[in-house]
Formats: structure tokens, C-alpha cells, sequence
């Protein structure tokens, strides 16, 4: 069994407080990870002020009619970004596919932390939100 050299480490967005020391939670390696690639795939390209290429454009996507072809542009965009602004997590696949009636796509991330050995992944729906 491989140990993790590097220690990845997050706030804990629930904000619960360590017990003895009154301070925030934190989240490590694995699940540090996973709620990164969440935040980077919901901000919205511009929204963050002195940063505008931060995040991607999955939700102008989701307007758009459900289609294999657009179905195919989100697997790229989410590829894209996830290279330029994830470096801890090595995507081996990305599986993007539309769920027409519930009018969503299904996206499952595999990926791989450096220096662990078994792969993590990560299911996500994605929906139109006003």
C-alpha cells in the first residue's frame, strides 16, 4: 500500500468547528479534491472579481437543446478545465450522457490523485438553474 507524499488539504465548506480548538474543519487528500473539482466546475467564467478565466462554461451549455453533440463539447470543456486549474487530480476519463426526460446530463470523473494507486470518482448532474 502506497502512502500519499503530499497532504492536500481544504477548508470544510459545512464549517463545523473542531471540537477542542474552536477552529474550521478540514478536509484532506481525496475528498479535498472532489469538492475542488465541484467548485471549479460551477463558477462561471467572469464571476470571480481580479480572475475572470477562472471556471468554465458548463452553464451557457446547459441552455443549449439536449444532444449528443452537445453532450460531447461538455466532456471537452469540463477536460479543459479541469487540466488548466486542477493539477492534483490526473483525469484518466471523462463520461458525459444526456438524461433527456429529466432534462440533465450525467457526468462521471475518474481521476487519479498523484501517488495513490486506486482511482476516485466523481458523479455529478448537471442542470439548468436560473
Amino acid at each position: 500500500m502506497a502512502n500519499l507524499t503530499k497532504i492536500y488539504s481544504d477548508l470544510d465548506f459545512t464549517f463545523t468547528r473542531k471540537p477542542v480548538v474552536g477552529d474550521v474543519a478540514l478536509s484532506y487528500d481525496e475528498k479535498a479534491v472532489i469538492r475542488s473539482i465541484r467548485n471549479i466546475l460551477s463558477t462561471k467564467k467572469y464571476e470571480r472579481p481580479f480572475n475572470p478565466d477562472f471556471g468554465s462554461n458548463i452553464d451557457a451549455l446547459l441552455f443549449e437543446n439536449i444532444s449528443p453533440m452537445v453532450a460531447s463539447t461538455l466532456q471537452r470543456e469540463i477536460e479543459n478545465t479541469l487540466s488548466n486549474y486542477e493539477p492534483r487530480a490526473i483525469v484518466k476519463n471523462i463520461s458525459v450522457s444526456a438524461s433527456p426526460d429529466e432534462n440533465r446530463y450525467n457526468v462521471t470523473i475518474t481521476f487519479y490523485i498523484e501517488n495513490a494507486t486506486q482511482p476516485t470518482t466523481v458523479t455529478l448532474l448537471l442542470e439548468r438553474n436560473r
